[in-house]
């Protein structure tokens, strides 16, 4: 299990970081856990996750990869972004409190503009779903963010 806590390679805080561990990582894939807790931001009446959820939890597996390949080398762990999913499947309707869930993202393609694809699959007892994410990272995300922003300010102020 690595040992960097969660908070330092995910760009969430609080409550938003779902997944509990990373169990193992290598520069294509990451293995992760967590332990369905009632309370959260998601969870249902009954302290279930609704299934969808499960692709938050495949997005964050992807974050934590990126977390932990920067960490790795030295450098700051990047903001990036969930550009959607393809083909999202679930046997089950909800996640019950208690279950460990495993998710495994596997990277099947990464350019050097910062977009990827990873085949994700999260399993539990009696569990099993699967997707594929687009996702993008753009190099200096916050020099991104801060040029997006200002151009919209700009462009509101001339309307």
């Amino acid at each position: 299990m690595i040992d960097w806590p969660l908070a330092e390679l995910l760009p969430h805080a609080g409550d938003m970081i779902l997944i509990d561990h990373v169990l193992s990582f290598d520069e294509e894939q990451i293995h992760t856990r967590l332990t369905v807790k009632p309370g959260g931001l998601f969870n249902q009446p009954d302290g279930s996750l609704p299934a969808w959820v499960g692709i938050e939890l495949m997005a964050q597996s992807v974050a934590a990869y990126a977390g932990c390949r920067a960490r790795e080398r030295g450098n700051a762990v990047e903001l990036g972004f969930l550009l959607g999913t393809r083909k999202f499947e679930c046997n089950v309707e909800h996640f019950p409190v208690g279950s460990e869930l495993t998710i495994h993202a596997l990277r099947s393609l990464e350019d050097d503009n910062g977009m990827g694809v990873f085949e994700c699959h999260l399993t539990g007892p009696g569990i099993h779903a699967m997707a594929r994410l687009n996702v993008f990272c753009p190099p200096q995300a916050a020099h991104y963010l801060h040029e997006s922003h200002s151009s919209s300010s700009t462009t509101g102020a001339q309307s």
